[in-house]
């Protein structure tokens, strides 16, 4: 098929999912369009320039050496073998999955789809979309899918700042409208994935994506009720886990830390249990629990920096709090969904004086409103260290030697489990 048309796959949306597929496509030697809305990432990315942590610039470069073309020019949909929709679908207002993105990229795609067209869609979405939402609207195009098209829907599995897997070892999961769309799919994506799964169709492979993230988000919240009673009880929880995972069967580790973050965790379980409660009318209550533990997490690490304040006979209120790392991951620069946030809320709404320090990022976007000028990371670490009554590791990124830091604090609470505990240094 590709041997007639100008392309072998257009990817829509370049994100941290779209591009990094892009570049493991064009380095599988397929002709590859990236498709975006945003004329600033299209623009950056002809440049050379990456906005996405998994690539660097010069990773860009390469990719446009060998034929990718950034655009935001949709006509590029009618003159593709293969077309993955890659776009962001970030929670509405009711809980469930905010479509708009998905069906923008899907009425383009109907205007220009043309015969014998693999449609893919990426985006983490609740089981149905791919069948109930996509479909109607690429049939609009007079297209039927399954017979005049092939539709599928392969989750993504991007880990960002993950080094041993990425988009060419990760198994990746396909259901297809048909059995035919799915061999369509599979054949796809066998041209630059080493292992690809099939599934009947496309709701059990909606599902796994979120069944996958719905286990780690329950996971994560049981740890997270037993941080609290083990502080209580004075047990360490940290070697409670570290001695628990020595276990070589029945047992994966999980550990508890100040909430949930990113793109997957906090947002995945909540389009299935909206899904259940609309469709079924009863709550899927693991995941509603694990969801108001987890929520739970930033007022929890606000009591406990006010207990440690009380320690040293001090008031929260008018205190210095310096907040280290506020990305949502280790070594990764992604703000989004950060529980960085919702603690420093707590913490300002308390009346605490808060500054922050990241070395991935400069400016600490969301909390403009609420710092102003100080939404800008304290350029000298050592210096803001000395100066604040307590200091809150919240994440652990590379650079910070986290037992000096808190050697050199007055007050330590770590909220990942890595400072070795003193008199003035606890974990969470």
């Amino acid at each position: 098929m590709s041997d007639r048309r100008r392309h072998d796959v257009v990817v829509v949306g370049l994100g941290y999912v779209g591009l990094p597929l892009a570049q493991a496509a064009v380095g599988a030697g397929l002709s590859v369009v990236g498709l975006d809305a945003s004329a600033v990432v299209v623009a950056s990315l002809a440049n050379g320039r990456s906005h996405v942590d998994d690539l660097t610039d010069e990773d860009v470069t390469k990719m446009l050496g060998a034929g990718f073309e950034p655009t935001t020019d949709p006509t590029c949909l009618a003159e593709t073998s293969a077309v993955v929709v890659c776009v962001p679908t970030p929670l509405g207002d009711e809980g469930g999955p905010d479509l708009a993105a998905v069906r923008a990229a899907t009425t383009d795609l109907s205007r220009h789809l043309t015969r014998d067209t693999l449609v893919v869609l990426e985006s983490t979405t609740y089981p149905g979309t791919t069948d109930e939402v996509v479909r109607p609207i690429l049939e609009t195009s007079g297209l039927r899918a399954g017979v005049d098209f092939a539709l599928a829907f392969s989750p993504e599995r991007v880990d960002p700042g993950n080094t041993a897997y990425g988009i060419g070892n990760t198994p990746k999961v396909v259901g297809g409208h048909t059995p035919a769309c799915t061999e369509a799919a599979c054949a796809f994506y066998s041209r630059f994935v080493d292992t690809v799964v099939p599934t009947r169709g496309t709701r059990e492979a909606e599902t796994a994506k979120l069944l996958e993230n719905t286990y780690r988000h329950i996971n994560i919240a049981l740890v997270n009720e037993m941080a609290r009673f083990c502080h209580d009880l004075d047990i360490d929880l940290w070697e409670v886990i570290a001695a628990a995972r020595t276990k070589p069967f029945g047992f994966q580790a999980f550990y508890p830390g100040p909430g949930v973050g990113g793109h997957c965790i906090p947002i995945d379980p909540n389009y299935l249990s909206h899904n259940v409660r609309t469709r079924l009318g009863y709550p899927f209550r693991f995941v509603e629990l694990a969801q108001e533990i987890n929520a739970s997490m930033p007022a929890y690490v606000a009591r406990r920096v006010q207990d440690a304040l009380n320690e040293d006979g001090k008031a929260l209120r008018g205190a210095q709090v310096l907040l280290l790392g506020v990305t949502y991951k280790a070594d990764i620069a992604d703000q989004r969904e950060s529980p960085a946030v919702p603690v420093a809320r707590r913490l300002l709404e308390q009346g605490a004086r808060l500054s922050f320090h990241d070395p991935l990022i400069e400016h600490w976007d969301e909390l403009e409103p609420e710092l102003g000028g100080a939404a800008v990371s304290v350029p000298h670490l050592e210096a803001a260290v000395a100066d604040a009554d307590l200091v809150v590791l919240l994440q652990r990124h590379r650079d910070y030697d986290v037992d000096a830091l808190a050697r050199a604090s007055r007050r330590f609470l770590d909220t990942r489990g890595v400072v070795t505990p003193s008199e003035h240094a606890e974990r969470l």
